[in-house]
């Protein structure tokens, strides 16, 4: 796929890692949830809340060395398998950044570059936006290569291995008198519902949710969702954690697994939310929560990368999922994950029937 069209196809020279980007310190965290929130109507007060959380971790989030640790790993990864391909790195909100990357991938001479996103499901904000944010970039830089992107692999084994790993890794941490006891819930990102019925982010959610589960031998699970951002009057996915949490301890449940299903890296969301509030909630009620490691630089995850990449140059290559759904699609439709209505267009379409699933 191309995002800077062109009627040649030069071959892929390149990976370029894309992310969302994060702090690094105290001075960051301001700029850093203004270029977050550019273009967006959220109050002021929101946004130094969010600052709050930062503030808890000296204003570093830990996504930006999560991120180096895994472009260490994957080069490691592809050295070992013969791939002699220089790995670039840019991101959505803060240094560095797309149009950074892009930039010096041009003064290198790199013409076709294969992008990863660090989100394994279908979304606006996911996928299309950082499309959207690769083209703008490539506006910006002259001369600028061409970028094509792997497919999402929310059902791919390797994902699903390494996050069934550190599930079982989680519940050898409940007494084993309780651990069949304990339910897994499964946590990801809400989102506007405006947003998940034009995408396939929750189908592809409650795939990797089954298959884990089933990978684990533990059918009692739930899907929920955190970090919400939105304002009260817009519709965001539910349930959310610490509800679900509350409710699993008035049941009489002692224990529970939380894996972060909806994220592949224990970046400030899952420390935030789950280690720091949700946690704080668990002990004032009463609840033994254990929470499983997202998939990180685990090297069956890592290898997943390199075969995914592997597919991609190589179009007569298996393409391993699990589950119903088939392997995503390389190419996005046009209409793919369009962004959000506007809570007041969405009520609109809502009322004359323009809504799609």
């Amino acid at each position: 796929m191309s995002l800077n069209g062109g009627d040649a196809t030069p071959p892929m020279d390149a990976i370029l890692i894309v992310s969302f980007g994060g702090p690094e310190g105290m001075e960051d965290v301001i700029p850093f949830l203004e270029n977050v929130l550019r273009g967006k109507n959220v109050p002021r007060e929101r946004l130094l809340e969010v600052a709050h959380h930062y503030e808890l971790f000296g204003g570093v989030s830990p996504i930006n060395d999560q991120n180096r640790a895994l472009i260490a790993a994957l080069r490691s990864e592809l050295d070992a398998a013969g791939i002699d391909l220089p790995i670039y790195w840019g991101n959505r909100n803060w240094f560095p950044t797309i149009p950074e990357a892009l930039r010096q991938m041009r003064d290198d001479g790199i013409r076709h570059a294969l992008a990863y996103f660090t989100s394994a499901y279908s979304s606006y904000s996911g996928c299309r936006q950082y499309r959207e944010n690769i083209a703008a970039a490539q506006a910006e830089v002259e001369g600028a290569p061409m970028v094509s992107v792997l497919r999402k692999f929310y059902n791919h084994p390797g994902f699903v291995e390494t996050n069934a790993e550190h599930v079982r890794a989680a519940y050898r941490q409940i007494p084993a008198e309780r651990r069949n006891a304990a339910p897994l819930i499964f946590t990801a990102h809400s989102i506007p519902q405006s947003m998940a019925v034009n995408s396939l982010y929750v189908a592809q959610l409650r795939e990797t949710c089954q298959l884990v589960a089933d990978a684990v031998d533990k059918p009692d699970r739930q899907l929920v969702y955190q970090s919400r951002s939105g304002p009260p009057s817009q519709p965001w996915l539910e349930p959310d954690i610490l509800d679900t949490l509350r409710s699993l301890r008035e049941s009489g449940v002692e224990d529970v697994v939380v894996m972060p299903i909806g994220f592949i890296s224990d970046h400030m969301e899952v420390l935030y939310d789950l280690d720091t509030e949700a946690r704080q909630l668990c002990a004032e009620i009463g609840l033994n929560m254990v929470r499983a490691a997202a998939a990180g630089t685990h090297p069956r995850f890592v290898r997943m990368i390199r075969e995914l990449i592997v597919e991609r140059m190589n179009p007569s290559q298996m393409r391993p999922f699990l589950g119903t759904r088939g392997p995503s699609h390389d190419v996005c439709p046009v209409n793919c994950c369009p962004p959000p209505m506007r809570p007041a267009a969405a009520m609109k379409a809502t009322t004359t029937g323009n809504v799609t699933s």
